[in-house]
């Protein structure tokens, strides 16, 4: 996806979550978001906006954040942040530096694809929350999605962030040699992921005889890969539990 679609779709998914958390008590529980409350979501996206807004500005990342936001009501400081994130992404060039978590990509349109995405899941934990119907994303969007959540957080995360990774929940299925592959296939495409306790690698294409194969419409394997939907979201074919290691993996870079 280029940069005007991925915005175009940060836009639809804004309005969907602002009115999705409108339609609900802000003390009403998120399901896919265990202890949290409307409330706590709200303020996590709106935060998360400022943060982007903040790098973008300054030109470098924040070493004391938060602010102080507690005075401000959720809704409010959701429609600030989001106003002035869209500015910030307005008033630059995608390919403009940006400091960025990702080590090949530090430029804007990194952020314009985190913002996206960070706003595409959260939309859907807030129609959870709210008891609506889930909005499929469209599927350019959500391959899109699965490619950076398999990429970007977890081949890079588990070499960049090692303390996390090796934190991870439960044993570590895979051995040192990486010859053991999961395949994860969604909307034509398909990713092969090697893991082993200190990394895990990530390439493009299917695999013969992997331990597990997880398929299904891109909107369903985005949101299994993020823990937004369980096991009869997807099509699980060979060892359930090298699926559930694969969780775990995500769960330790992505949290």
């Amino acid at each position: 996806m280029d940069d005007s679609e991925l915005l175009a779709c940060l836009a639809v998914d804004y309005g969907d979550l602002r009115d999705a958390a409108t339609a609900v008590e802000l003390t009403a529980p998120v399901p896919s978001c265990p202890g949290w409350t409307v409330s706590d979501l709200v303020v996590h996206v709106a935060v998360v906006y400022l943060h982007k807004v903040t790098v973008m500005r300054t030109g470098q990342w924040p070493l004391a954040w938060p602010p102080g936001l507690a005075a401000e009501p959720p809704i409010a400081m959701l429609g600030r942040a989001y106003g002035q994130l869209r500015t910030e992404f307005n008033a630059r060039e995608p390919a403009s530096p940006a400091p960025t978590w990702y080590g090949p990509d530090q430029t804007v349109s990194f952020w314009i694809r985190r913002m996206a995405q960070e706003t595409a899941v959260h939309r859907i934990d807030a129609e959870l929350a709210a008891g609506l119907p889930v909005t499929p994303m469209p599927d350019d969007l959500a391959v899109d999605g699965v490619d950076e959540t398999l990429k970007r957080f977890l081949a890079f995360g588990s070499a960049g962030w090692p303390e996390e990774f090796a934190q991870m929940k439960g044993e570590h299925l895979a051995g040192e040699d990486g010859l053991d592959t999961i395949t994860v296939a969604a909307g034509g495409r398909a990713w092969t992921i090697r893991p082993s306790p200190r990394e895990v690698v990530v390439e493009d294409g299917g695999r013969d005889d992997p331990r597990v194969s997880i398929e299904g419409p891109p909107t369903r394997v985005l949101r299994w890969l993020w823990g937004r939907a369980g096991r009869d979201a997807v099509r699980l074919t060979g060892d359930p539990a090298w699926a559930d290691y694969l969780r775990r993996m995500l769960a330790a870079v992505t949290q």
